[in-house]
C-alpha cells in the first residue's frame, strides 16, 4: 500500500509538470506497465483530480481543472516561493487580493515542515516593505489579461495614456512584465499595426475578450522585458540618446532602473546607455551626475548642448 501511495504522488507530480503525458512516457518514468498507469490514473480521479485522456498519436493524459481545488504538491523551493509571493501580495500591490493572500498564507505556513518554517521565518524578518512600490492594479483585471495572454484571446479596452488622453484599443496580448512596482502589457495593436506597451493600471476596468488569434514572434526577439525597458525609458520621450559610458556595465547596472535606461556591455570597461528625457537640459544634467566619462553617439544636438555648457562654465572659471 505504501509503495502504491508513493507512486501516486510521483504520478501526480509528473502530471503537474507537463501539459500532456503519453501513457508510455509515464510508464517509463515510473518503471511500471501502462496498465498500472491506467489504474493509478483512476485512483487519482477517485480522489478528486480531473485527468483527461485521449487516444491516438497526439493522445495522452492531461491534468485538467476541476470543480474544486485538489491537493497541490510543491517542492521545498516552490513552497517557499509561493509563501513569499503570498506575503508580498498580502501587503498590497495588487488590490483586492490582500485578504485572500493572507488566508492562503496562513494555511500554507501551517502545513510547512519545521525546516521550511525556519527558512521562511528568516526570509520574512529580512524583508522590510516601505509602502507600495508603484500604482496598484485590480486583481481581476490582471487575471483577465494574463489569461488572454495564455489563451491567445484578443482584448478590447479603454486606455488612458500619460497625458490622460483616452482611446479605445484592440490588441493581441503577448505577455505581462513587472518592473519597478508597475505592471506592463506588451501587445500587438491591431489598429496601429505595431507593438505597444500598456501600463495595466491605466487600462479601463471593462475588458472584452475574444476571438482567438494566431501566435506571432514578439518584439526584441521575444524578450518582452527588454522591449518594455526600451519603450518606457527611451521611446516615450521626445529626446532619445545613445551614450557610451566609460565604466563596466556590471558596476553601473545597480544604479539604473530598467524603466529609466537600458545598459548593454560594450567591452570590459565600457557600456552603451540608451535613454530618453523631456529635454536636452534634463539629459545633460543627468549624464553629468553619473560622475563617469562618456561619449555621445546620438543625438548630435546633445553634443552641441554640452559644448555650450562647457563654454559657459569655462567663462565662469576664468573670472576667478
Amino acid at each position: 500500500m505504501l509503495e502504491t501511495s508513493s507512486r501516486l504522488l510521483r504520478l501526480l507530480t509528473l502530471l503537474q509538470t507537463r501539459r500532456s503525458w503519453s501513457g508510455a512516457a509515464l510508464a517509463e518514468r515510473l518503471d511500471v506497465t501502462e496498465r498500472t498507469v491506467r489504474r493509478d490514473v483512476d485512483r487519482l480521479r477517485n480522489l478528486g483530480y480531473v485527468i483527461d485522456a485521449a487516444s491516438g498519436t497526439n493522445g495522452g493524459y492531461r491534468l485538467a481543472a476541476g470543480a474544486a481545488l485538489p491537493p497541490l504538491l510543491l517542492a521545498d523551493d516552490e513552497a517557499l516561493a509561493v509563501a513569499i509571493g503570498l506575503r508580498t501580495a498580502a501587503g498590497g500591490g495588487v488590490t483586492g487580493i490582500e485578504e485572500a493572500a493572507l488566508r492562503a498564507l496562513v494555511k500554507l505556513e501551517q502545513l510547512l515542515p519545521q525546516r521550511l518554517r525556519r527558512r521562511l521565518a528568516g526570509l520574512h524578518t529580512s524583508i522590510v516593505p516601505l509602502g507600495p512600490n508603484g500604482p496598484t492594479v485590480d486583481a481581476d483585471r490582471l487575471a483577465t489579461i494574463a489569461a488572454a495572454c495564455r489563451d491567445r484571446d484578443r482584448l478590447k479596452f479603454r486606455y488612458d495614456d500619460r497625458r490622460q488622453q483616452s482611446s479605445r484599443r484592440r490588441v493581441e496580448p503577448q505577455g505581462l512584465v513587472h518592473a519597478s512596482g508597475r505592471w506592463y502589457l506588451v501587445a500587438w495593436d491591431l489598429d496601429r499595426g505595431d507593438w505597444r506597451t500598456f501600463r495595466v493600471d491605466r487600462i479601463g476596468r471593462r475588458i472584452e475578450t475574444g476571438p482567438r488569434f494566431a501566435s506571432r514572434q514578439g518584439p526584441e526577439g521575444g524578450d518582452l522585458a527588454a522591449y518594455v525597458s526600451r519603450s518606457v525609458s527611451t521611446s516615450a520621450y521626445p529626446v532619445q540618446a545613445r551614450v557610451i559610458l566609460h565604466a563596466p556595465r556590471d558596476v553601473l547596472a545597480a544604479r539604473f532602473s530598467p524603466l529609466a535606461a537600458r545598459l548593454t556591455a560594450l567591452d570590459g570597461d565600457r557600456c552603451v546607455l540608451e535613454t530618453g528625457a523631456p529635454s536636452l537640459h534634463v539629459l545633460a544634467v543627468w549624464l553629468c551626475m553619473l560622475d563617469v566619462g562618456f561619449d555621445v553617439e546620438a543625438p548630435a544636438e546633445l553634443y552641441e548642448y554640452l559644448r555650450a555648457v562647457h563654454a559657459r562654465l569655462g567663462s565662469v572659471l576664468a573670472r576667478r
